[in-house]
């Protein structure tokens, strides 16, 4: 497995220990930057984590900002990404087996070192469900593509 992992100023510092994490685990990594504290802007960071879910180049994408909403929603931009701010281990869990989430999203601001390895941890071992969910994935697939529902 091939994680994208990426953030911006505001995720610099939390972002060594989930890349290290990730390779403790034996998963690899891509990481995207940003490579220093210097203010710089999240999107940038989630289109590239989002562009290579999409094209492939990694199976799966992380992004930290200061409360990973930001960057979960630009991400979102990107067609195909289905990206989750999430701050607990269950969120990240059901974003991953209901919602099919490719990319996790975390704030630095908002959750330390041990609960940001417990909330990947949640979301790795989590497993999509089908059924309702992907009837509902669908849907959102429709709207993604710019059709109006209902």
């Amino acid at each position: 497995m091939k994680i994208a992992v990426g953030c911006d100023h505001a995720g610099f510092d939390l972002k060594p220990t989930i890349v290290d994490y990730l390779k403790e685990k034996q998963i690899e990594v891509l990481d995207e930057g940003t490579f220093s504290r210097e203010s710089t802007d999240y999107p940038l960071y989630a289109q590239k984590v989002a562009q290579d879910v999409v094209e492939k180049k990694a199976d799966l994408g992380i992004l930290i900002c200061g409360t990973g909403i930001g960057i979960s929603i630009a991400a979102n931009k990107v067609p195909g990404i289905r990206a989750a701010a999430c701050s607990d281990p269950y969120s990240a869990q059901m974003s991953r087996a209901h919602n099919h989430t490719n990319i996790l999203a975390f704030g630095s601001r908002v959750v330390g070192p041990e609960l940001a390895k417990m909330i990947v941890d949640a979301w790795l071992r989590a497993k999509p469900q089908g059924g309702r969910h992907e009837r509902r994935l669908a849907l959102v697939a429709r709207i993604e593509h710019g059709e109006t529902l209902g």
